[in-house]
């Protein structure tokens, strides 16, 4: 378990880019789901993500545009910043490397670093990546190439300054191999020390003169510092590492957390530790290499023209649909793929059908049933409402403990499995059944209450992860001041809410969509011609998957019904859609069936049919139904364990 006092988590700092694409924003979404979860569950938490903004690849960027280096930056950090913002990212500090309060503190441990004997002065003839900003030697590079981006290397030959990291190569293996928790997930250790350390690590470059924009080696200002020792630092200058004023540094250092992608993490656990040895600091607790999120046709990038646009998905879709397909699509640590099409499926099956549908259905019967007013359960030794309570007790630990392992996926499969209990409950129960009963009034009330309580402990413990989902559901739960019922330790024990508390139904939290239509509006999916081919015309009269899609097809019971007046044909039905009111359907069924025999049945039901009268009364939809050779017609019915309101697709 991680220290219950504070808990600090860092991101890698961003070079300044207007082209952060979904997969960058993965690892700060991910770190700031942890901080908020342990906020949540009482930590002091300070989270810590910022931008990289010098070096010789931002130089030449601003150069090109024509503008002032500084002028490019800041105008990048502005949207950076919107995007955080957009995506709900609650960090506690932004630090910029071309601030103060930075420059003065790397300055500092840059001439700590030279006054003991780690860096010294020579000249560097060598390989350099500059999109990169990495150093390669002839037996790393790729038939020639960066091995991380592919991109062609430089030669380069400058007087520079070197830090000696050979010194503590040792130190450094044998703190990787006596501390498994320090490099995760565990095979990345593996890869640290035999690509790098086993085979001797050679001294760094630590400054340049082939450009000047970063921070100047306070003795020699020909030299810039380079950018990894620079960047690097800011997880401690960020706290005030070198000042009379360090208590951040001192309450929150060492790191408990430092997400990063895969791809830097030689740079944070080489380069790094190194330099917090050569300090004489503490080394994070862990850092964890995280997956890259891929596009079917390979790796994310600006580069390729494959990237896609968070900020038009959290736009478009909302940032929880977005957070949440990230946190729950990829296993923490591994690669993962993203494509439009698993993105809606997630929404449609998890958030709409799973988390959607339940609240809506509950809600919707506690105002039919209640009036809106939280009945009083009933004590009963029902094996459901014992299943549920058992769950919802049960789930807090569990994503706790897999939060504390960081597989943030595996949690929201813990917190899924109150959601899908909660769903079987309302099916085991059939509250539209109970409902025709007055002397299960106590029963149906208990069921309520129990579904009302399982949604509370769900949006409490969604708060890390999806934010904003929560502040939708306290209004409709009739909790919105009330903290105290918001909290972790609510989750303690079952039955917090309080009979009498008044729940409203609101707007649909995650409307289902239609995927073919998605597809055409965000990716520009065209549809065929409708007589493009011969083979389309001889076809003339079938209709496309989008031309059914375009029904709303849902299962409906049957909760009334009765002969139309001055009609031998017609009935009037009223059926139950799940919605907060019932439908009323003129059906041509009376000379097929008695009014009595349809109550209670579940059948087939088209719910997007434009309203008509007929005979005077209105009809607002349609049941399906089957006419043999005979004449005689038989509804579609369905099982009637199926919930009111589920749509057939």
């Amino acid at each position: 378990m991680l220290d219950k006092k504070t808990f600090y988590i860092t991101t890698p700092i961003y070079y300044p880019s207007n082209k952060l694409h979904v997969g960058n924003s993965y690892t700060t979404v991910a770190a700031d789901a942890m901080a908020r979860f342990k906020r949540l569950t009482g930590y002091r938490v300070w989270f810590l993500t910022g931008t990289d903004e010098h070096g010789q690849k931002i130089q030449r960027e601003a150069e090109a545009a024509g503008k002032p280096t500084a002028d490019f930056v800041n105008e990048i950090v502005d949207w950076i910043k919107e995007l955080w913002y957009e995506l709900d990212i609650a960090y506690d500090d932004f630090i910029r490397t071309s601030e103060q309060r930075h420059k003065e503190r790397v300055s500092k441990i840059f001439t700590h670093f030279y006054e003991q004997g780690d860096i010294y002065k020579g000249k560097y003839e060598g390989l350099y990546c500059t999109p990169c900003e990495a150093y390669w030697t002839e037996r790393q590079l790729d038939e020639g190439n960066c091995p991380d981006c592919g991109r062609k290397v430089e030669l380069i030959d400058e007087e520079a300054y070197f830090f000696r990291m050979s010194r503590y190569a040792d130190r450094l293996q044998e703190h990787i191999e006596s501390h498994p928790e320090f490099i995760l997930p565990p095979s990345r250790k593996n890869e640290m020390i035999n690509n790098f350390l086993k085979p001797g690590l050679e001294d760094l470059c630590v400054s340049r003169t082939s450009f000047d924009w970063g921070i100047p080696v306070p003795y020699d200002q020909d030299h810039v510092i380079y950018v990894w020792l620079d960047a690097l630092s800011n997880y401690i200058t960020a706290l005030g590492y070198g000042d009379e004023n360090d208590n951040l540094y001192r309450e929150f250092w060492p790191a408990d957390v430092q997400l990063i992608g895969k791809d830097i993490l030689r740079f944070h656990t080489i380069y790094w530790p190194i330099f917090l040895m050569a300090l004489g600091e503490p080394l994070p607790k862990t850092v964890f290499g995280h997956g890259w999120l891929m596009l079917q046709e390979g790796k994310m990038s600006k580069s390729k023209g494959n990237a896609i646009d968070p900020r038009l998905l959290a736009a478009r879709y909302s940032s929880d649909a977005l957070r949440y397909f990230l946190l729950r699509e990829i296993p923490f640590g591994q690669d993962g793929v993203f494509s439009l099409e698993s993105f809606i499926t997630r929404i449609n099956n998890d958030l709409a059908n799973d988390l959607g549908n339940l609240v809506s259905r509950t809600l919707t019967m506690a105002e039919r049933y209640f009036d809106g007013v939280l009945p009083e359960p009933v004590s009963s030794d029902e094996s459901t409402d014992e299943k549920l309570r058992s769950v919802a007790l049960h789930a807090p630990g569990a994503v706790e403990a897999e939060m504390d392992q960081m597989k943030i996926s595996d949690a929201l499969i813990a917190l899924w499995e109150l959601v899908r209990t909660s769903n079987r409950y309302i099916d085991d129960n059939m509250p539209w059944n109970l409902a025709k009963d007055p002397e299960k009034k106590d029963r149906l009330g208990t069921v309520i209450y129990n579904l009302i309580e399982s949604i509370r402990f769900i949006a409490v413990m969604l708060q890390p992860f999806m934010p904003r989902t929560p502040e939708s559901t306290w209004p409709q739960l009739g909790l919105e001041n009330n903290p105290e019922l918001q909290s972790w330790d609510s989750l303690k024990t079952w039955g917090g809410i309080k009979p009498g508390t008044v729940v409203k139904r609101g707007e649909d939290l995650f409307p289902r969509l239609n995927m073919q239509a998605e597809l055409r509006e965000v990716r520009g999916d065209k549809p065929a011609e409708e007589t493009e081919t011969r083979e389309q015309e001889e076809h003339e009269g079938l209709i496309t998957l989008e031309d059914f899609q375009k029904v709303d097809l849902r299962v409906a019971e049957i909760v009334a019904a009765e002969k139309v007046p001055n009609s031998d044909k017609l009935l009037k039905v009223d059926v139950n859609l799940g919605e907060k009111n019932t439908r009323q359907v003129v059906a041509g069924l009376a000379e097929h069936y008695k009014p009595e025999d349809l109550t209670g049945k579940s059948v087939l039901f088209v719910a997007n049919l434009k309203p008509v009268k007929l005979r005077g009364v209105l009809s607002q939809g349609m049941l399906l139904a089957a006419t043999d050779p005979e004449g005689e017609i038989t509804l579609t019915t369905v099982d009637q364990k199926t919930t009111p309101g589920s749509r057939v697709s």
